[in-house]
């Protein structure tokens, strides 16, 4: 259950942002009510979000990977059924997203893929636990831009689920329309992906 209501005083931005949300995603996103008991920070994450929308140096699936990897490591169960609906939405395979919380025991990935995932868990880790190796493998993989970016999307998903998680955000049915299987295979997947 959520740590705050999610029925927020009725301003124009957040009249503004349940309109957008509806239009683009069907529903209204429970962090935006959350968010919108404080206008400023409602507003600065949206700005936020937006700016991270044009990143464009990090390929797609592995930007996706890395960020589902991180929402899995802590917790987040809303950012995972987003995630699933999202990336399902984009024509990821759905093999990958299902087994994002079991990555180490599927064979669904490449070895970049599995850097990525690795690396987003380092640094998710508190305190993080990146190791040189790690790090030099994909930089040298990915170059530079894409490299940094990759570092970038794994701190935004932390800012994120925390946030969703400490506030109590839980999943709102997001992957249910969507063509994946249920994760249920193993407890990590289990939880998170409900």
């Amino acid at each position: 259950m959520a740590r705050v209501s999610l029925t927020p005083p009725r301003t124009l931005l957040l009249r503004f942002a349940e309109w957008y949300s509806r239009r683009t995603y069907g529903k209204v996103l429970d962090p935006a009510r959350a968010l919108a008991h404080n206008p400023r920070v409602l507003r600065g994450d949206l700005r936020f979000e937006q700016s991270v929308a044009r990143w464009n140096r990090l390929d797609p699936d592995l930007k996706a990977l890395a960020v589902m990897a991180s929402a899995a490591s802590i917790g987040c169960s809303w950012c995972m059924d987003f995630g699933y609906w999202e990336n399902a939405g984009r024509g990821m395979d759905p093999r990958k997203l299902h087994d994002v919380p079991v990555w180490r025991g599927s064979d669904a990935y490449t070895p970049a893929e599995r850097d990525v995932m690795e690396y987003a868990e380092a640094m998710t880790a508190t305190p993080p636990t990146v190791d040189d190796d790690l790090a030099e493998r994909l930089r040298t993989r990915l170059g530079e831009p894409a490299f940094v970016e990759l570092t970038a999307m794994v701190a935004v998903e932390n800012l994120r689920s925390r946030i969703n998680a400490a506030l109590g955000l839980t999943s709102q049915g997001f992957k249910d329309s969507c063509d994946l299987p249920d994760a249920g295979r193993g407890s990590a997947a289990g939880a998170v992906a409900d």
